[in-house]
Parts: structure tokens; sequence; C-alpha cells
């Protein structure tokens, strides 16, 4: 019993660290998850060129499905992206949705689930597995459904969501941070600010909204925000991508190639993608 399926990255709206409300958009960066079940018990794991990977997030959602829709089997999972980890790209949210829908797909049930209720079981991996802080459904949503999701990350409801026409830039430089490190007390402190963040996200008004939260969340986190002041004449929005160091900006394709241009004069690597609108999908 085998199964394929893909999951796309996503960018930030708002961080939903400070009030437990979050938005996402899917972009057009791709993890690949390859599920083989077997009768025999335990599930191993492995991230294609990342030997060392910490593989509990995907085994862990094998396993749940499983349990679920099957008979408790084991089996492997393999993941390939490229999508890079601990950037703020939601690696981890494209990688679980992408091993849950592989899981179905193997079982012959994918069909028979809700996208909504399969993000949600990778958000329970997730969380058990200890690499969100949050439970990050706000990505995940936005990962599994495409286009771009409003959430309450604390009841894992999803209050909105939208297919906004961007182009999309991502620098990420070279070092790397992990949302589960992430300083929850000075991102709280911004709540006044995330609330306002949310009412915009709510009003529709997503480009200034995700350019507010980039700018509350660059002080929380101790992010320069230079690189989003350098490109705000050219895009819609900009903002750091969750808990960073990836920024993304968005906006019309031609005016943002000013935006690409100016990032790589930076070090790290600059993506020219857009908003993915389908979501995830194990038809590969």
């Amino acid at each position: 019993m085998d199964g394929t399926a893909v999951a796309p990255a996503a960018g930030t709206v708002l961080n939903a660290l400070a009030t437990g409300r979050g938005s996402a958009f899917a972009i057009d960066m791709y993890t690949t998850a390859t599920v083989e079940l077997t009768d025999e018990p335990g599930v191993t794991g492995i991230v294609a060129g990342s030997p060392d990977a910490d593989t509990q997030l995907i085994e862990g959602c094998v396993s749940r499905v499983t349990e679920r829709f099957g008979d408790s089997e084991g089996g492997h999972v393999r993941t390939e992206s490229e999508v890079p980890m601990a950037a703020g790209l939601k690696s981890s949210s494209a990688a679980a949705n992408a091993t849950v829908l592989a899981t179905l797909d193997a079982l012959g049930v994918v069909d028979e689930l809700s996208r909504e209720a399969a993000a949600r079981i990778g958000v329970e991996a997730a969380r058990e597995a200890g690499v969100t802080v949050t439970g990050a459904f706000d990505d995940a949503s936005a990962s599994m459904l495409g286009g771009l999701t409003v959430t309450d990350n604390e009841t894992d409801e999803l209050l909105d969501r939208a297919t906004p026409d961007w182009g999309v830039v991502v620098w990420t430089p070279p070092d790397r941070a992990y949302s589960a490190a992430a300083d929850v007390e000075a991102c709280r402190r911004v709540a006044p600010v995330a609330r306002l963040v949310a009412d915009l996200a709510l009003d529709g008004a997503y480009t200034r909204a995700m350019t507010v939260n980039g700018l509350a969340f660059c002080a929380a986190l101790g992010f320069s925000p230079e690189p989003m002041l350098e490109v705000l004449p050219d895009a819609d929005g900009v903002s750091l991508s969750g808990t960073g160091p990836s920024f993304t900006a968005v906006g019309d394709p031609g005016e943002l190639a000013a935006v690409r241009e100016r990032w790589r004069a930076r070090d790290g690597e600059v993506h020219t993608t857009r908003i993915q609108q389908e979501g995830a999908t194990a038809d590969v």
C-alpha cells in the first residue's frame, strides 16, 4: 500500500504567537511525501538530503492516520522538499500535510476526509512532536487548502479564506530560526498590534495587515526591519515570515522585479513565485 502527496509552503500575514489568531498564504514551493505501509509494526521516516533531521512529526502523521482510518499499519515515510527548514516558510506544516494525504492515499481513503480535517491531523502531530508553539493551524490550513486563510489556533477554527492573485518574492538569509524556540513572551507584548492585524485581515486588507505584522514581529523577535523598509515602495505588502528569518513580499509580479533585485544584493537565496490556490493534493 503506497501513497504520494505534495503540499505547498506558506508565508505569513499574521503571526499567531501573540494572540492565537493567525493568517498565512500558500506559495508555489513544495514538499513531497511518499508513504509505504506494511503489516509490520512501527513507522520509520527520512527527510531526503537531511539524514540527521528529526522525523518524529512525519512518523506521527502516519501513525495517527493508520490508527484512525486503517488497522494501525506500520511503514516508512520519505519526504523531499524545495522548502528550506527552519526558515519561516512553514516547512513543518507542508511536510505534515503531504504525509497525512500520502497515508490516506495509501489506505485508499483520501477522498473520505475533508481537507480541513486532514490538516488538523497534522496539527495534532506537530503539537505532539513539539515543532510548534501555537499549533500552526493557520500555516497548515493555508498549505492544505491553498490561497490565504485566517484562523483561530486556540480552537483550530477557520475564520476566513481568500484567493488573492499575488506575485511573491521570498528572501531567505543563510541563518535559521526554529519556531519552537521563539520568544513567546516577547511576542505576546505586541498583542495589541496583532489584534489590529487580525481586524485588518478579516476586513480583507491583507497586504496592510502583513506589513504591520512584519514591523511588529521584527521588533518582538529581534530581526532588523531593514529588508522590509528597502522594498516597501515596490511591494503591496511585506513581512517577516513566521518566526523568521525569511521575508516575503507580495504584489504585482512586474513591480516585484525591483524587490527581487534589492534582495538579491543580500546574502542568502531569493525565490520568485506566486500564491498557490489549489493547496495540497494526492493526485500526483
